[in-house]
């Protein structure tokens, strides 16, 4: 396994952390992007990559030879919690997003503890969910409902 991250893994999360960043600035100015509403934007990608979250462990749990139940069941966690937050009023749908996804960068911690997945992506993950689930927050308590 890899000492350092990767540089993809670096561009390609730094880069995912862009839509977090824009929109949410857009939420809380109160701005629009080309005439379309910021905040189901942001709404809309907060629950597809925390559906993304979900599918990390659900593909660390099928890479290990024990391959265990308990892993599958937590990885479908983010998806399901990311859809009912799609249906939350504002603002909770961001403030519920922004909590699952600073959840998730602790949850998942215990893969790299356990051997699952290499040590740096549970740093990296830590940085990109920390940067992510903080902005969708600020959306969520600064933004206009």
């Amino acid at each position: 396994m890899h000492r350092a991250a990767p540089p993809a893994a670096l561009i390609l999360g730094g880069a995912g952390l862009i839509p977090f960043l824009g929109l949410s600035a857009l939420v809380i100015l109160g701005q629009s992007l080309l005439g379309l509403a910021p905040r189901p934007l942001l709404a809309a990608y907060g629950a597809v990559i925390a559906s993304f979250l979900g599918g990390l462990r659900w593909g660390a749990a099928a890479a290990s030879p024990e391959g265990r139940g308990v892993d599958y069941a937590v990885s479908v966690v983010p998806s399901l919690v990311a859809w009912a937050a799609l249906f939350a009023p504002a603002p909770w749908d961001l403030r519920a997003l922004g909590a699952l996804v600073l959840a998730w960068g602790l949850v998942d911690q215990d893969l790299p503890r356990r051997g699952l997945v290499p040590a740096w992506l549970g740093r990296l993950r830590l940085v990109l969910s920390g940067v992510a689930g903080l902005a969708l927050l600020a959306a969520g308590f600064l933004g206009a409902a």
